[in-house]
């Protein structure tokens, strides 16, 4: 009889990824019977699972009586919470205890959570305003604390987000900037659509090995001039980064999320996204190889020539340029 692996945000880029990794793979698909959580199962996307025999289920995180029957009966279960659903720490850390807590009551052998770092505390105080790190770390501990057999698996930036804030002139050429240094910023990049549920799907195979263990769900690290420079030679137009003061890439921001999302990629150089991990463990565990970014960019610079980018605010910076703040990793949950 097939285990059952519960995802909850089957539908979302990182559940959807997970599900995808699991159905694709030859033996995780015999062993799993996938359980997809989602609010609206109505919804083309939740229809579509279900045609590939995705158990599809209802239930709401804000809901203790729907946690419970989403997690009954599973052996594993991977848990995304989403703090930009209400910009609220308060509403993501009680979502994340309470599938916790149902974990443990069911006896999950292993809850995967895509957790991040405590930001105020590797940065020793100095960055205290990246709510959508520190929420996911509290969940973490809190979830240590339960003893609840768990793997962490901590996603890196999204590639989709940086590629979407590299901003095309009007003379042809690209720019970008970031309130960080364009060598000593480290950008730990991966594509969540393409690489995320492999992360998971390697602490699914490794397991037991893998509880109490962080992944960290990155390719590599990048310089941002690494980045832009990669970026220019598969677009072939010239392509620029500028470093910018901290101030005034906040100011370009919307006022709700400006200091956050500022702190955000001060952290990319100071102490870093993942403060000083080594990321060779983690992608050894992969089966496969995880998409670079220039390969990200190949497979998608139709879409940044013909102007398909999502929209964001810029500013000209310079004679040939274009300040664009790009989006937390968490952004597209």
């Amino acid at each position: 009889m097939s285990k059952i692996l519960t995802v909850f945000g089957a539908t979302g880029n990182q559940g959807g990824s997970v599900v995808r990794a699991i159905l694709n793979d030859p033996a995780l698909s015999k062993e799993f019977k996938i359980r997809g959580i989602t609010r609206d199962v109505s919804k083309p996307a939740a229809q579509a699972l279900a045609s590939k025999g995705v158990e599809v289920v209802a239930a709401d995180m804000n809901t203790a009586e729907q946690v419970a029957p989403a997690v009954k009966d599973a052996h594993t279960v991977f848990l995304v919470t989403n703090y930009w659903e209400t910009n609220s720490g308060n509403g993501e850390i009680a979502q994340g205890k309470a599938v916790a807590d149902a974990c443990k009551t069911a006896g999950v052998k292993q809850l995967i959570f895509s957790s991040l770092l405590d930001t105020k505390k590797i940065s020793n105080g100095r960055l205290t305003h990246i709510k959508h790190f520190e929420g996911k770390a509290e969940i973490e501990e809190y979830i240590r604390q339960s003893n609840v057999p768990a793997t962490f698996v901590l996603p890196g930036f999204f590639a989709s987000n940086l590629f979407t804030s590299i901003r095309k002139n009007e003379d042809g050429s690209y720019g970008w900037a970031l309130p960080a240094n364009g060598d000593k910023a480290k950008v730990p990049l991966f594509d969540v659509n393409a690489d995320m549920g492999n992360f998971v799907k390697a602490a699914i195979k490794n397991f037991p090995g893998t509880i109490n263990k962080r992944i960290f769900a990155a390719t590599d690290y990048y310089s941002p001039n690494r980045i832009i420079s990669e970026f220019s030679e598969v677009i072939g137009k010239p392509a620029t980064f500028n470093q910018v003061p901290a101030d005034v890439f906040e100011s370009f921001l919307p006022a709700p999320v400006a200091k956050e999302l500022t702190e955000n990629m001060m952290l990319l150089e100071d102490p870093g996204y993942y403060g000083d991990a080594d990321l060779k463990e983690s992608l050894d565990l992969l089966d496969e190889k995880p998409v670079t970014w220039k390969e990200f960019v190949e497979q998608n610079r139709s879409n940044h020539n013909t102007g398909a980018c999502i929209e964001s605010t810029q500013v000209s910076w310079g004679s040939d340029s274009h300040l664009t703040p790009p989006s937390s990793s968490y952004l597209n949950e």
